[in-house]
């Protein structure tokens, strides 16, 4: 679930736009997905759903998405012209919208992002006051705010895994806010969601990394540094 939220979450972020959850929130959902991603991407696939679909052109999700892709923060004036600072860099983009998906939160944005031989698809949900949701990542349930310290671990789905990785972070002192497994059948691949208070050594990440069970390991500091 996502993690609780702050008196100073609920008041919201300093931000450029007329709502945090259709522009503060949207740069976050972004800036999070460029970090699954490993760094801005070439193309970028857009959809929004209910209430972003009808309004993300009028209240500026549009601008908003399209800064957070290009690793603007909330507060940086040139997300009103980020559409065509994109086209100046070379992302490609589209915007689809679902007006009408009773299974999906009323503010949801589908990401489907290319960069070079990579290709992710992240769903983000904007929950107000600039909080976000990570729902899922290529499938899998994820569930996390991306305002902590955050390992996202795709791994062969094997007895005594959770335990072993939270072992190696309990070495480096870093206490473990939440963390979330899902996996897409048993004895499949799984993938592990873990929100940590601070953060970790990169000698630790290589480490992990490097377990030959271990097939992919992103690493995302608070999305606001």
């Amino acid at each position: 679930m996502p993690s609780k939220s702050s008196v100073f979450d609920m008041i919201g972020p300093v931000m450029i736009g007329p709502s945090s959850s259709h522009t503060a929130g949207v740069v976050r959902i972004a800036r999070a997905a460029i970090r699954v991603l490993g760094g801005i991407p070439d193309e970028a696939s857009i959809t929004f759903y209910n209430s972003f679909a009808r309004t993300y052109e009028g209240h500026g999700s549009d601008r908003a998405i399209i800064g957070g892709l290009l690793d603007f923060k909330t507060d940086d004036a040139r997300i009103k012209n980020s559409l065509s600072l994109a086209k100046e860099k070379g992302l490609k983009f589209e915007f689809k919208s679902i007006g009408n998906s009773s299974v999906h939160h009323p503010n949801t944005i589908k990401l489907v992002l290319k960069k070079g031989d990579q290709k992710i698809e992240v769903w983000g949900e904007s929950l107000g006051g600039g909080i976000i949701n990570i729902a899922e990542i290529d499938g899998f349930v994820a569930n996390f705010s991306a305002q902590a310290h955050t390992l996202i671990i795709k791994a062969e789905d094997i007895s005594g895994a959770i335990a072993f990785i939270s072992s190696v972070i309990a070495q480096e002192k870093a206490n473990i806010a939440t963390m979330s497994v899902s996996r897409k059948g048993k004895n499949d691949l799984a993938c592990h969601v873990i929100e940590m208070d601070s953060g970790i050594n990169q000698i630790t990440i290589d480490y992990l990394r490097s377990l030959p069970w271990v097939k992919e390991l992103k690493y995302i500091p608070d999305i606001d540094r």
